[in-house]
């Protein structure tokens, strides 16, 4: 069972920034290369869509929802067996829960954060 802590939802007005981090301190650092990180956002009666993925992989290609291109960017330290969201000119559509996903590559088994809440007023 992998445990990850997540932080740094809250309120922000549009065009405000936010930073998300999600870490897994009982992680083995080696063992953080096997996992794929992203992050996910739910919004209320909507399904669970994921916003951005970063694979351990040299180069650390990244992938983005389109409706985060430009405005999102997820970082990656495998020192730390840290991701983080650094999210720009929020928009109140951006409102959602968002969680932190790991994902094993090998066995393909997944583990979530507790999720934390991100509202954007307009």
């Amino acid at each position: 069972q992998v445990h990850l802590v997540e932080s740094g939802g809250g309120l922000v007005p549009e065009g405000g920034s936010l930073r998300l981090s999600c870490v897994a301190p009982r992680m083995i650092t080696s063992v953080f290369w096997g996992y794929r990180t992203s992050w996910y956002h739910q919004a209320p009666g909507k399904a669970r869509e994921l916003v951005a993925g970063i694979t351990s992989t040299r180069g650390e290609a990244a992938n983005y929802a389109d409706s985060v291109k430009g405005r999102f960017t997820i970082y990656r330290d495998n020192s730390k067996k840290r991701v983080d969201l650094q999210m720009n000119s929020l928009k109140p559509e951006d409102t959602a829960v968002y969680y932190c996903n790991f994902h094993n590559v090998e066995d393909r088994s997944d583990y979530w954060g507790q999720g934390t809440q991100v509202t954007v007023s307009s």
